[in-house]
C-alpha cells in the first residue's frame, strides 16, 4: 500500500476547535508526508508536521486513533491522526529537498471551512476529527 501519514492538528479558540491547513498551489490539505522505509506511520505523521510547520508538541488527547481517506491518485491512502496544539507560532520552513517552504500558507480554520477549501475526498476525515474533539 502506498501510505501517507499526517495529522489533523487542532487549537481550541473562543469559538472552538479549529484546524490547521496547509497550502501548496491550489491544494489545501492537512499536515501529511511519505512514510520513510523502517518508520511506523505514527512516528511518520508526528516528523511531517514538524518538518512542514514547526510544531513538534502535539497533544494526542484522542490516543492513536486514525482515519483514512479511500484510495486516490494511483492507489495512495493518507491516514490522518487528530492531535492538539496550544501554540500559535506555526512557520513554513525551507525544505533541504526543494530549497524552498514545501506549502505557500497556512490558516486555523473551523471545519466548516475545512469543508470548503479541502478536497471532497478528505471531508470523511474532517468530519470524524469533528465529532472527536467536540
Amino acid at each position: 500500500m502506498n501510505l501517507s501519514a499526517g495529522v489533523v492538528v487542532v487549537r481550541k479558540f473562543p469559538e472552538g476547535f479549529f484546524c490547521l491547513v496547509l497550502r501548496a498551489y491550489a491544494y489545501w490539505d492537512f499536515p501529511k508526508g511519505h512514510v520513510e522505509p523502517g518508520e511506523d506511520d505514527f512516528t511518520a505523521a508526528r516528523r511531517e508536521v514538524e518538518e512542514e510547520t514547526t510544531i513538534a508538541n502535539l497533544a494526542f488527547d484522542w490516543g492513536h486513533a486514525f482515519r483514512e481517506t479511500l484510495p486516490y491518485n494511483q492507489g495512495k491512502t493518507a491516514r490522518y491522526y487528530l492531535a492538539r496544539n496550544d501554540t500559535d507560532k506555526v512557520d513554513l520552513p525551507v525544505s533541504v529537498e526543494l530549497g524552498r517552504p514545501e506549502h505557500d500558507e497556512f490558516r486555523w480554520v473551523s471545519f466548516s471551512d475545512a469543508r470548503k477549501l479541502l478536497p471532497k475526498r478528505i471531508h470523511p476525515v474532517i468530519d470524524w476529527a469533528e465529532n472527536l474533539a467536540r
